[in-house]
């Protein structure tokens, strides 16, 4: 019997998009040195780094603790990518973290949110993303992923400026959240945000809503992070201009989908092969979005939701 025409689209598509990924990779992304940019935040030894340029650091977790670490210093926008090997075999009720937090003590926290939610042995990772701002969040899109996130690096990208948020994975952008300040929708624009990366355990609502649960036997479990780029503004750096509006885009800085100069995240957005992209992952591969979660909103979605089509 045949393949479907349907999967063979998608196999097709699927194989494009790695090819595209392959060449960017190639060009985008150097090894940064984890020793020079962050510090760990918990788990002591369970914090490792290797290499004499600091350019691989694992993360594990065991029965006692996770783990995780952040940036040194702050930033006001800006595009982080981090390349991730996420914990192979049964990772049920481990979530593994890559994402930007303002300070939490100012009761008006910002958050832009990569979890990667594990499961047990055959099923799919969930990707988890959440934006908040001004301390409100639920504003949860999950994903699944078309290639094995265990078995190879691939990297993960936020991109944030005045006019958006924007997710990318393997430089395929898979969520956008925009600036609807003039809806009044609060955005995050104001409060610097640190790099941060964990892995934890999470078993009461990770997997399957936490009906599945850790299984120590397997323990540790370890998490890969590599090749991180930084380019944004720093605040406390007399050089930065990050209370700069950005400039109109210019023929010099291209979109999410063929690439970046130094500066393009400051204008970063779709164009028409990057919407024909993410309308693809959000057709075969989203699996929850709140703004199609009717039982969670009785009485209407939030106001977001009808501004953010894809």
């Amino acid at each position: 019997m045949g393949i479907s025409s349907h999967w063979h689209d998608m196999l097709l598509v699927s194989k494009i998009v790695m090819v595209v990924v392959l060449m960017v990779s190639a060009t985008a992304y150097g090894a940064g040195n984890f020793k020079d940019e962050f510090q760990p935040t918990f788990g002591d030894g369970r914090v490792r780094i290797f290499g004499q340029a600091g350019e691989l650091l694992s993360l594990t977790l065991d029965k006692y603790s996770g783990s995780g670490f952040r940036s040194n210093k702050e930033y006001l926008y800006g595009r982080v990518d981090m390349q991730l090997k996420l914990v192979p075999g049964n990772s049920a009720g481990t979530v593994t973290t890559f994402y930007l937090s303002a300070d939490q003590t100012t009761g008006i926290h910002d958050e832009i949110d990569f979890e990667f939610l594990g499961n047990s042995s055959g099923n799919p990772y969930t990707i988890h993303t959440n934006v908040f701002s001004q301390g409100k969040g639920n504003r949860e899109q999950q994903f699944h992923l078309w290639f094995d996130p265990t078995k190879n690096f691939h990297t993960y990208s936020i991109v944030w400026n005045t006019k958006l948020i924007m997710f990318l994975i393997d430089e395929t952008p898979v969520r956008i959240f925009r600036n609807h300040e003039k809806h009044g929708v609060s955005f995050p624009k104001k409060q610097p945000m640190t790099i941060h990366a964990s892995l934890w355990n999470a078993d009461d609502w990770a997997t399957q809503g936490g009906l599945v649960k850790t299984d120590w036997s397997k323990a540790p479990f370890t998490a890969y992070y590599r090749n991180f780029n930084i380019d944004g503004c720093v605040v406390g750096d007399s050089h930065s201009s990050c209370a700069t509006e950005p400039a109109a885009n210019t023929n010099s800085e291209r979109p999410a989908n063929g690439g970046r100069t130094r500066a393009s995240w400051r204008t970063h957005d779709l164009d028409a092969n990057g919407r024909k992209r993410m309308r693809w992952v959000h057709k075969h591969f989203k699996v929850y979005d709140y703004c199609s979660d009717s039982n969670r909103f009785p009485q209407g979605y939030p106001t977001e939701c009808k501004h953010n089509r894809v």
